[in-house]
């Protein structure tokens, strides 16, 4: 394993590795551990009681976040006619059709986000092989597949985020910068953990919630006593 930096080394001295802690404390503790000189993202970690092989156990959707993530997105339309007017209307960075395929199938990725019309997917469609492995594919469970192109642009540059839970049973999601009051970072937590919560499969047996951390970019990861939420 490689070896950690001297920055890194200090900071996990700041962490009880054993203990779990309130979620006001991690937070301040994860902005003291963060010792980059940027602005680090700050990331909630869940591990969970369930088997994502098992598909009425796969965990997969989209809330915004009170506060945002801190990150502008970039955002693809692909629409048509009246709905690409209302895309630009709205602020979509980029707005078209089959321009775009083809800019992507070149390399083109200068975008973080694939909002499409359901009239416009099965060219999209196309790209899955592309976008696929880049977790970039739109999907009617996330919002990103829709007629109501305004309301998907305006909640993703409000800070919109996507959970999955992956092969391990974990969901990562970014909820914030380490600039962000303490507060804030607090409440996209609160929310994203309510959340999760509410989405737990009804298939799900056991402990849901097995392990919860937080972590800055490049800091150590702590854990999280989520008591509360079960």
């Amino acid at each position: 394993m490689a070896k950690r930096g001297k920055k890194y080394q200090e900071a996990v001295k700041l962490v009880d590795s054993s203990k779990q802690y309130e979620i006001t404390e991690a937070v301040a503790l994860a902005k003291k551990a963060a010792k980059a000189n940027f602005d680090e993202t700050v990331e909630a970690a869940f591990r969970l009681g369930v088997d994502p092989k098992k598909a009425d156990q796969q965990i997969r959707g989209a809330m915004v976040l009170p506060h945002g993530t801190g990150k502008t997105q970039r955002v693809l339309v692909f629409a048509k006619g009246e709905k690409a007017k209302e895309a630009e209307a709205a602020g979509a960075d980029y707005v078209g059709e089959s321009e775009y395929i083809n800019k992507i199938n070149q390399g083109w990725f200068e975008f973080d986000v694939i909002v499409a019309t359901p009239d416009m997917m099965a060219e999209v469609g196309k790209l899955g092989r592309v976008l696929g492995p880049k977790g970039l594919m739109p999907n009617p469970k996330t919002g990103t597949v829709t007629f109501d192109v305004e309301k998907a642009i305006k909640d993703i540059k409000a800070g919109k985020v996507e959970y999955r839970v992956d092969k391990s049973s974990n969901i990562h999601v970014a909820i914030g910068k380490i600039s962000f009051d303490d507060e804030k970072l607090v409440e996209n937590f609160v929310a994203l953990t309510e959340q999760i919560v509410k989405v737990k499969p009804q298939a799900a047996k056991g402990v849901y919630m097995k392990n919860v951390s937080v972590a800055s970019t490049m800091g150590p990861g702590i854990k999280i006593d989520v008591s509360s939420f079960r």
